[in-house]
């Protein structure tokens, strides 16, 4: 005969008769769903499904009553919530709803983001959706964490100057988004340059038209508070270590170029392997 129930944080535990027996329902297992910054929705989505979540993450990520994109200057029609979502560790029930994922996402962003960046991006004329927009780029293109607002600069010059802005990351995201593949990489060949795409900034003008991945709260510093520099060109360093050079004249970009392709074609046709200790 049981002669008591109680309800503890979603676990019924029932307490039998005499004889002292008793019966818990164990709880869910909780997962650590690592976000990684500068993680896309295609691969948010491909993290949920492996860590047990259940349900559609794209389709949970296009739209929520709790974060309205056009409160940033986003445009109409902006399709999803890419950018909004905020890249951190989150603790899940194993089987729970990918709708639980985006919540806490766009929960900790209206935390840890929300408006603050405002005022800047309105001192570097832009929307705070373009400043979104910027840090999602940086985000992807940035390994050494000094580059960030070197990056930031020559992005807002050359949007100022009326030239593409060239961040062949925005055309990665292009390509994933054509294939429904998160696992885009490798070398851009030729036609991957020519991809027809409003996210290849190569032929296009402008930032793209979202962001292209959900950055961290470095980068979004980055964006708001760019280097003070004349930067219109960078290319990766010809040691390999992840660090970028930057420069103000086109010749210079080129010979940055050139020692970079002669430091591929000395690896085997493979990008230089970082030997510094």
């Amino acid at each position: 005969m049981v002669v008591a129930a109680a309800v503890i944080a979603g676990a019924v535990v029932a307490v039998a008769s005499r004889s002292h027996t008793h019966t818990v329902a164990t709880l869910p297992k909780v997962v650590k769903v690592v976000i990684p910054e500068g993680s896309t929705r295609l691969e948010i989505a491909r993290i949920a499904a492996h860590d047990g979540l259940t349900g559609n993450y794209l389709d949970a990520s296009r739209s929520s009553p709790l974060l309205s994109p056009s409160s940033y200057g986003a445009p109409a029609g902006t399709p999803n919530l890419e950018g909004f979502l905020f890249p951190a560790t989150y603790e899940i029930y194993a089987g729970d709803s990918v709708d639980r994922l985006v919540e806490d996402q766009l929960l900790a962003f209206s935390e840890k983001v929300g408006h603050s960046l405002d005022a800047r991006a309105k001192a570097l004329h832009l929307t705070p959706y373009e400043l979104l927009t910027l840090a999602s780029l940086i985000e992807r293109e940035a390994v050494i964490p000094g580059d960030r607002p070197k990056i930031a600069a020559v992005v807002l010059n050359r949007l100022a100057a009326g030239v593409p802005i060239g961040i062949d990351a925005s055309i990665y995201f292009a390509l994933q988004v054509a294939r429904n593949d998160p696992d885009v990489s490798g070398e851009l060949t030729q036609s991957d340059l020519q991809i027809d795409s409003p996210y290849n900034t190569r032929t296009h003008k402008g930032l793209p038209p979202t962001p292209i991945s959900n950055p961290g709260i470095a980068s979004l510093l980055a964006a708001a508070h760019p280097t003070h520099a004349a930067y219109m060109y960078y290319v990766a360093g010809a040691d390999g270590c992840g660090e970028q050079k930057f420069s103000v004249t086109a010749a210079q970009f080129e010979a940055d170029v050139a020692k970079y392709k002669a430091a591929v074609e000395a690896n085997g046709g493979k990008p230089p392997v970082c030997r510094h200790p």
